[in-house]
């Protein structure tokens, strides 16, 4: 099927972590602007300049209050202090994590180099993440995600028997364009609001990219993935060794899902080291046997 370039424009799917993909782009219909449009960006354009250049003032007023001060401390009485202290109670990022720990998750793609008959081939692996608890589900890996498989995915995720989502409230998403309107509307249907964070935030998704940065420097950056099935098992024994082997700072050096172990009254226990993927990951217990998770 040809595209005209006159009617049509390319929607690229990539995201910061997928530049350069393999994939075609997407294509989807030009949606003409009209004339109130036209009007309404300019007026928000011209309000847009009009508050960047009073917050520049503001600031250069305050480097020239400082100036002047010195090494200067301003005396301000208790009502004044009030006043500020108002102000500066807006809820931060942190505080509302915090607040909303119980029922919130996140989400996020990842691509993967995968060696094939074909040459390298990327694929994309799907990800959620249960922000109090650092429970993570993969939810999919795929060489070319497309929307019907995004669809499938969420339902696979508000399934009344297992769904990953049962329970929570809200979905971290960042600006991909795989998180479609048509994605995220059972999600709100079902309860689950779909929190969009602003472009080029990645640190307002900090527990998904740090999972990211684990699972690729202490195993993906060690492997060479030879085809869909292998990337699929090492994935899927990372995820295993993540959830019941690996300490987490964020959560006091704890492990997400102890398992029952023999118990270690007097301190003088054999330890044993266990391996998966051929001792490309490696964890330490007192069971003499490996406990497959």
């Amino acid at each position: 099927m040809s595209h005209n370039s006159s009617d049509t424009k390319p929607i690229s799917t990539c995201c910061s972590c997928r530049k350069n993909s393999l994939q075609p782009a997407l294509w989807y219909p030009a949606v003409p602007a009209t004339s109130f449009d036209f009007v309404v960006l300019t007026v928000c354009g011209w309000i847009n300049r009009r508050q960047l250049l009073a917050i520049e003032y503001l600031r250069e007023e305050n480097r020239v209050l400082r100036e002047q001060l010195g090494d200067q401390h301003l005396l301000l009485s208790d009502a004044q202090r009030r006043r500020l202290a108002e102000k500066g109670k807006a809820l931060k990022w942190s505080e509302f994590l915090r607040t909303h720990w119980e029922g919130l998750a996140a989400a996020d793609f990842f691509t993967v180099e995968v060696l094939t008959l074909s040459g390298l081939t990327r694929y994309h692996v799907l990800f959620f993440m249960e922000l109090k608890s650092r429970v993570v589900h993969i939810a999919g890996i795929v060489y070319e995600p497309g929307e019907s498989w995004m669809m499938q995915i969420g339902r696979n995720l508000l399934d009344a028997v297992g769904g990953f989502l049962l329970g929570k409230t809200r979905l971290i998403l960042d600006r991909d364009p795989l998180f479609t309107a048509q994605f995220r509307r059972p999600l709100r249907d079902e309860g689950v609001t779909p929190l969009r964070l602003p472009r080029r935030s990645p640190n307002l998704n900090a527990y998904a990219e740090r999972f990211v940065g684990s699972i690729r420097r202490e195993c993906l950056d060690k492997i060479v993935s030879l085809g869909e099935a292998h990337l699929r098992r090492v994935v899927t024994e990372y995820a295993s060794h993540y959830l019941l082997e690996r300490n987490h700072q964020g959560l006091g050096n704890q492990l997400i899902k102890a398992r029952a172990s023999p118990e270690n009254d007097n301190g003088n226990a054999q330890v044993y080291c266990h391996e998966r993927l051929g001792g490309t990951l490696k964890y330490y217990s007192f069971s003499p046997q490996e406990q497959v998770g």
